[in-house]
């Protein structure tokens, strides 16, 4: 064989070596990826107006003048019932996404319902959005395995995550957890599991607004 026709295939090996390189950085980011949250979608936002600020302790605020109505949130229940946000309007309501296939959700269930319990008295609402479960079944049997005693709408396709305004705090991952305040504006947002702790430290400025 001449040195001419060995020349190409020396030159591919780098080419391969790259592309093995690259192929491992993409499965490694995308792994970390799935560590930190069950999904991802939606618009990111923050800055440029939007009016909102990205607090370093992963909670995202908005000030009261500055905040956006909750869109439409209505339809059936996981429990066959039917339920619509805005009749909530005088309370504060604490949003959670999630499915009953999601590891971050099974995590920070128990924590959801004890604040739950905690602050219903003081006229705090908490209302579930399910998501991406093919039935209803797994999702009522995720609700009795976590004891989840708050009622939530029913959305396999994410239809009502994709009802909130580019650019405002919505819902861009499994689990997300937003406040609305008792206008039915959207006070926090959250897209990570959360401790009672930080749950609780989303929800206290809210409530104790006047």
């Amino acid at each position: 064989m001449s040195a001419a026709s060995r020349a190409p295939q020396r030159s591919n090996r780098p080419r391969r070596t790259r592309r093995r390189v690259t192929l491992f950085a993409a499965g490694a980011a995308a792994a970390a990826l799935a560590l930190t949250s069950c999904t991802s979608g939606g618009t990111s936002g923050g800055g440029g107006g939007t009016g909102f600020v990205a607090g370093s302790d992963g909670i995202d605020t908005v000030a009261k003048g500055d905040r956006t109505a909750a869109p439409d949130l209505s339809g059936e229940t996981v429990e066959g019932g039917r339920l619509d946000v805005a009749d909530l309007k005088g309370k504060v309501v604490v949003l959670n996404i999630w499915g009953s296939w999601c590891s971050p959700c099974r995590a920070e269930a128990e924590n959801l319902q004890t604040v739950y319990d905690d602050t219903k008295a003081q006229g705090v609402e908490f209302v579930g959005i399910n998501t991406r479960d093919g039935n209803t079944s797994k999702a009522r049997a995720f609700e009795e395995e976590f004891g989840i005693t708050y009622p939530s709408l029913y959305d396999p396709t994410g239809k009502l995550m994709l009802r909130f305004e580019k650019g405002t705090l919505n819902p861009q991952a499994i689990p997300s957890t937003l406040v609305l305040d008792r206008d039915g504006k959207i006070a926090a947002r959250t897209l990570q599991a959360l401790s009672e702790k930080k749950l609780r430290e989303m929800l206290d400025p809210v409530l104790a607004e006047k």
